[in-house]
């Protein structure tokens, strides 16, 4: 029988942190069934057959890019990549809130954590011209201490910018931040801000499928296992930004 070489992970404790940060797709909201959609489309205007969501789901991370990649080979380099970019977005912007919902459990999760006075806020890659439709249309625009997004500022995940802008809106050390992601760079990101990193493995972990090797501080199978890693309450102070 062959050996387990599946490196030891960390026992879940208490970690010295006084917020929360998420990624958005793939952590707090499976958003893959829109993004599928919007590819679809494009593979329908090429004469191909759609493709399910779940051979989608694992590039859903990586937007367009990802999906443009995957479903049709399309890449950053090719000549139409641009103008195919460009016709996934107002596909995907005509339907962005159809099927995309809140992982099971995250709700109970952000209640845990509002009870537990620790302030939360989402950090991602999404720009904001969709971000926003998405997370008011989950309902966490009114609650999210602090939102991010993909042009918030000048450089994107895997730069660490992104999630220092958010502690600084939560006005807390980004050392007394965790962030939460269910892609590798979330977890470079955030290690270089200087923040504790936990793997949301519930997510769609990118075309690897497996995070065993990312140099993160824990890693949850589902969503209220992060509670685990928290502690029960706190006594920051935190001013939302106009």
């Amino acid at each position: 029988m062959p050996l387990d070489v599946r490196p030891a992970r960390p026992v879940a404790r208490a970690l010295p942190v006084a917020a929360v940060l998420f990624d958005l797709d793939g952590t707090l909201a499976d958003s893959a069934g829109d993004l599928a959609y919007a590819l679809n489309r494009i593979r329908s205007e090429r004469g191909l057959a759609p493709l399910p969501v779940e051979t989608l789901r694992p590039h859903a991370s990586a937007g367009a890019r990802g999906l443009l990649g995957a479903g049709i080979g399309v890449t950053p380099e090719d000549a139409d990549y641009r103008h195919l970019r460009d016709r996934f977005l107002e596909y995907y912007a005509a339907g962005l809130d159809q099927t995309t919902r809140l992982f099971d459990g995250i709700a109970a999760l952000l209640d845990a954590l509002d009870a537990r006075a620790l302030p939360w806020g989402i950090v991602t890659n999404k720009v904001e011209r969709y971000t926003q439709p998405v997370v008011h249309a989950l309902g966490l625009a009114p609650r999210a201490a602090a939102i991010v997004s993909g042009d918030t500022t000048p450089h994107p995940k895997p730069h660490p910018a992104p999630l220092l802008h958010a502690a600084s809106v939560l006005r807390i050390e980004a050392a007394r931040c965790v962030y939460v992601g269910d892609d590798l760079r979330d977890i470079i990101a955030g290690n270089a801000a200087g923040m504790s990193t936990i793997v949301a493995e519930y997510g769609y972990l990118g075309e690897q499928g497996c995070a065993d090797d990312w140099p993160a501080t824990g890693w949850i199978a589902e969503p209220l296992a992060l509670l685990d890693w928290l502690p029960r309450s706190t006594g920051a102070r935190h001013v939302r930004e106009p």
